[in-house]
C-alpha cells in the first residue's frame, strides 16, 4: 500500500472517530500547513545518520524542501546531534525533532520514509542494509564502503525490499556531464579508445604517529570503530584518527580508501563508467602504482596510475591530477574546477573533457551538439536531492541506482588491490571475482569486527 495513502486514510479515520463519539475534530494550522502547501500527509518523513561536515550540509537542503518533514537526526557526537535537532526545529518552530544515538532505534520507527546515510565510509553498508530491511528509501553518501564484499550484499538487499537507492555521486545531475557522456555514446568523437579518470591526489597530512589518549566523553569512539579493527583513540593538533579537517580517517585504510574513492575519485569514475556505457559490468585487467605512506596512520595511496581494459576495448586510465596535465595535454584547460581533475573521454574523431567547472572538447563544433530523436538519450536529472524524493513518491529508480553504485564502487577496491600487489589482475565482471587469484579474492572482503555483520 502507497504509505502516503495510509496517512491520509489515517487522517480520514480520525475525523469519522470524533464525528462518531461527538468530539470536534481539529487539526492545528501549524501541522496543515499554509495555504497551497504540501499537506503532513503527502510530506515525505526523513531521518538522517551521521550529521557532520557532509551529512550537516544534506540535513539543511531536505529539511528546506517543502515536501519533506525532518524528523529525526542520530550521530555518535552529542554536540552533533544537539546542533541539528536545533537547526530543525528552528526551521519548524516547534520541538518535535527526536535526537538518537543508536541508528537502528531511529530505522526502526514506523513512521520514517526515507533516510540520509552520511556516516565515515566503513559504516555505510551496515546502516544502509538496516535501513533497507526497515523499507526505508535511502539517499546514501558515497562509497558504499571499505570492501566489495559490503557493496554486494547491500545491493541483493536493496534488490530483495524494493527501496529507492539514491548515491551520492551527484555528478549524474549535472547538465555538462550527462551532455558530455551523451557525445561520446552517440559517436560524435569517433570511436571512443581512451578514458582518463583525473583524480584530487591524497591530501598532505603530518603523518606522525599520535599519542594514545582516552575517549572524549561526549563522542561513542568503541561505537564510530564498529566493524572495524579496535585501535586506540588518537589526537593532536586538533585532529584524531576519527575527525579533523581533512580528516584523519578518510586517509586511514581501515575507514576509507582515501581520495582514491569515497574522497573523491568515486565520483569521476561513476561518470567514466556513464560515458563507456558499463553500468553493468567492469574492466577485464587492471594494473597500476601508486605511493602508500608506511610511517604513520595514513595509509591510503597518495598518488596513482592505473590502467583498465574493458572487452569494448576501452583503455580506462585513473591518475591523480598532479600527473594527468603531464600526460594528457586535452587537461589544460580553463573549464577546470581543479587544475587536472576530469573526465577526459578520447575518440578516432576528437575528444571531450568534463568536470565541475565546465565542458571542452575537440573539435569546438561537439559544443553545439543537437540530438535527433532517433539518438538515444540518458536520464535526465537536475537536482539529485529532488531526484530522490521524486523516486520515492513514484517509485521510480533515481539517476543512480544500487546498480551501478556498486559497479563504480567496485573499481575504485580493483584500483586499491592493484596498487597494493603491485602486478596485473585480471577481472570477471559476470562472477565479480579475480580470475585465478585468490590471494587478490581475499582482498574483496574484510573480516569484521565482533558483534557487527553483513
Amino acid at each position: 500500500m502507497d504509505r502516503y495513502v495510509s496517512r491520509r486514510e489515517l487522517l480520514k479515520t480520525g475525523g469519522a472517530l470524533s464525528a462518531a463519539l461527538g468530539i470536534p475534530y481539529f487539526v492545528p494550522a501549524r501541522v496543515l500547513g499554509a495555504a497551497g502547501a504540501t499537506p503532513p500527509s503527502e510530506k515525505i518523513v526523513m531521518g538522517c545518520i551521521g550529521i557532520g561536515s557532509m551529512g550537516g550540509g544534506h540535513l539543511r537542503s531536505f529539511t528546506g524542501q517543502a515536501d519533506v518533514r525532518m524528523a529525526a537526526v542520530c550521530d555518535l557526537r552529542r554536540k552533533f546531534r544537539e546542533r541539528s535537532k536545533q537547526i530543525v526545529d528552528e526551521h519548524y518552530g516547534d520541538i518535535s525533532c527526536t535526537m538518537y544515538h543508536d541508528y537502528r532505534v531511529l530505522l526502526a520507527r514506523p513512521d520514517i520514509d526515507a533516510v540520509l546515510i552520511a556516516t565515515p565510509d566503513h559504516w555505510h553498508a551496515l546502516v544502509a542494509i538496516e535501513a533497507a530491511r526497515n523499507g526505508k528509501d535511502m539517499y546514501m553518501e558515497k562509497p558504499i564502503d571499505v570492501h566489495v564484499a559490503a557493496a554486494k550484499a547491500l545491493r541483493t538487499t536493496v534488490n530483495r525490499f524494493g527501496v529507492v537507492f539514491q548515491f551520492g555521486t551527484q555528478q549524474r545531475s549535472g547538465r555538462d556531464f550527462r551532455f558530455g557522456c551523451e557525445l561520446v555514446r552517440n559517436g560524435r568523437i569517433g570511436k571512443l579508445h581512451t578514458i582518463v579518470v583525473g583524480s584530487v591526489p591524497g591530501a598532505e597530512l603530518a603523518n606522525q604517529p599520535l599519542e594514545p589518549q582516552p575517549d572524549p566523553n561526549e563522542f561513542d569512539y568503541d561505537t564510530w570503530l564498529g566493524p572495524a579493527p579496535w585501535s586506540p583513540y588518537t589526537f593532536q593538533r586538533s585532529a584524531s584518527r576519527a575527525e579533523g579537517s581533512p580528516g584523519y580517517w578518510m586517509h586511514i585504510h581501515d575507514y576509507c580508501l582515501g581520495c582514491l574513492s569515497g574522497a573523491w575519485g568515486i565520483h569521476h569514475i561513476d561518470i567514466a563508467q556513464w560515458g563507456n556505457d558499463t553500468d553493468d559490468t567492469g574492466p577485464l585487467e587492471i594494473e597500476g602504482t601508486g605511493v602508500i605512506p608506511s610511517d604513520g596512520l595514513c595509509d591510503t595511496p597518495v598518488t596513482w596510475r592505473v590502467e583498465h581494459t574493458y572487452a569494448n576495448g576501452v583503455r580506462m586510465i585513473h591518475m591523480d591530477s598532479r600527473h594527468t596535465e603531464k600526460e594528457f595535454p586535452q587537461f589544460v584547460t580553463p573549464v577546470l574546477e581543479i587544475r587536472g581533475c576530469g573526465i577526459l573521454f578520447i575518440g578516432t574523431d576528437g575528444w571531450v573533457i568534463v568536470s565541475r567547472g565546465g565542458i571542452d572538447a575537440q573539435p569546438k563544433s561537439l559544443l553545439q551538439t543537437t540530438f535527433d530523436s532517433s539518438e538515444p538519450r540518458l536520464p535526465v536529472s537536475n537536482d539529485h536531492r529532488r531526484n530522490f524524493l521524486e523516486c520515492v513518491r513514484t517509485r521510480q529508480q533515481a539517476i543512480c541506482p544500487i546498480g551501478p553504485a556498486v559497479r563504480s564502487d567496485t573499481i575504485c577496491h580493483l584500483d586499491d588491490i592493484a596498487i597494493r600487489l603491485g602486478r596485473k589482475l585480471r577481472w570477471d565482471p559476470k562472477g565479480e571475482l579475480f580470475v585465478n587469484d585468490d590471494e587478490a579474492n581475499r582482498l574483496l572482503t574484510r573480516p569484521m569486527r565482533s558483534p557487527w555483520q553483513l
